[in-house]
């Protein structure tokens, strides 16, 4: 017997029947819990490495605020404002600009310092 042709007059090949994926109970919408920040453990007090990173480091900094120190040296952003007004006393860095509570500080070039110096 030989196989059979495709009915010429519907011209397409017959229609399978639709798997069963549709209807039912669709999936409850999982929402999300949100971005979860890690808590900061920045320290109060400056303990000995710290304290000697700070004058270590930060006088070569080009940018210095107390958002940049606290952040860099892991402590806390008032400690950060009172370590600058040291550092500013010391004459290690130059304050730039003060607007309101936001201080913005550079380090001290040798230009700078001559100028300090005569004066």
């Amino acid at each position: 017997m030989p196989p059979k042709k495709p009915d010429s007059k519907s011209g397409k090949t017959p229609a399978k029947k639709p798997t069963s994926s549709g209807g039912g109970k669709a999936k409850k919408k999982k929402w999300s819990k949100g971005k979860v920040r890690d808590k900061l453990n920045n320290l109060v007090l400056f303990d000995k490495g710290t304290y000697d990173k700070l004058y270590k480091e930060v006088p070569s900094y080009k940018l210095i605020t107390p958002s940049v120190v606290s952040e860099r040296l892991k402590i806390r952003g008032s400690l950060a404002r009172f370590a600058l007004k040291e550092l500013e006393q010391k004459g290690l860095i130059r304050l730039v600009v003060q607007h309101s509570s936001q201080m913005i500080y550079t380090r001290m070039t040798k230009a700078e310092e001559e100028k300090e110096e005569k004066e």
